[in-house]
């Protein structure tokens, strides 16, 4: 059996990736293969953490646009990072793997409030856990969510997955001469205005040393290619 480089790590996947070839809301297939690549590492003993953005239902930059006001936009974008959480719950434990959805903020009926010894504690329990409803605060994306529980969980990375196999110095979708990178500095992508994760969420993971990967995540068994430490990603460390 193939070994893992890494004991834990927080997942942190786009709202949009749910969509698949949709324009809204959850694809029943791309939720069902991206729960079999987390299987995979899971069976590998890899404990896993996962962020979901919410913007394939709500973003809080939408409400602006629409004349809602930021704060409650933003709590409605957390809202939808929590239909994912639970849709993703599903699509994995119908692959066999034992989860918990914890929120940030306090939902009892259908998960568990965020509480970090709870959290680690599940991981022993060999569980994987899905962290929900961002901070818990406005004005903070689901990246900075991500940096800040992979910082909490005491994850050896954080893994981000994408649309394209790493970090380039423009989009690759738009320029066929992109340059991609396999090694880049937080600095260097903070200073190059790379769009990797807020400066918020690349500022938490350079002060706490926590690297940071980015890969595909619609090409099926990169996921396990990665921790096992194929060069399928761009590291910022």
């Amino acid at each position: 059996m193939q070994k893992p480089l890494y004991k834990r790590v927080l997942l942190k996947l786009s709202g949009e990736s749910l969509m698949g070839d949709q324009q809204f809301g959850l694809n029943a297939s791309v939720l069902k293969r991206f729960a079999e690549d987390v299987s995979e590492i899971y069976k590998l003993g890899v404990e896993i953490g996962i962020v979901i953005g919410g913007g394939n239902f709500f973003r809080g930059i939408q409400a602006t646009e629409q004349g809602i006001d930021k704060v409650s936009g933003d709590y409605m974008g957390m809202l939808a990072t929590v239909i994912n959480g639970i849709a993703f719950q599903n699509a994995l434990e119908m692959c066999g793997v034992p989860t918990r959805l914890q929120t940030a903020i306090h939902m009892q009926q259908i998960a568990e409030p965020y509480i970090r010894r709870r959290a680690i504690r599940h991981f022993e329990k060999k569980r994987v856990v899905l962290f929900g409803a961002g901070t818990g605060n406005p004005y903070f994306t689901t990246d900075t969510a991500a940096a800040l529980r992979a910082i909490e969980i005491e994850a050896d990375v954080i893994i981000k997955g994408t649309r394209v196999d790493g970090i380039y110095d423009s989009d690759p979708e738009l320029n066929p001469n992109a340059k991609r990178y396999n090694e880049i500095s937080y600095q260097d992508v903070l200073v190059n205005g790379l769009k990797v994760m807020d400066a918020t969420a690349i500022a938490l993971c350079q002060d706490n040393s926590l690297p940071i990967m980015v890969f595909n995540m619609n090409e099926p068994g990169n996921l396990k290619r990665l921790i096992c430490g194929e060069n399928v990603a761009t590291i910022v460390k």
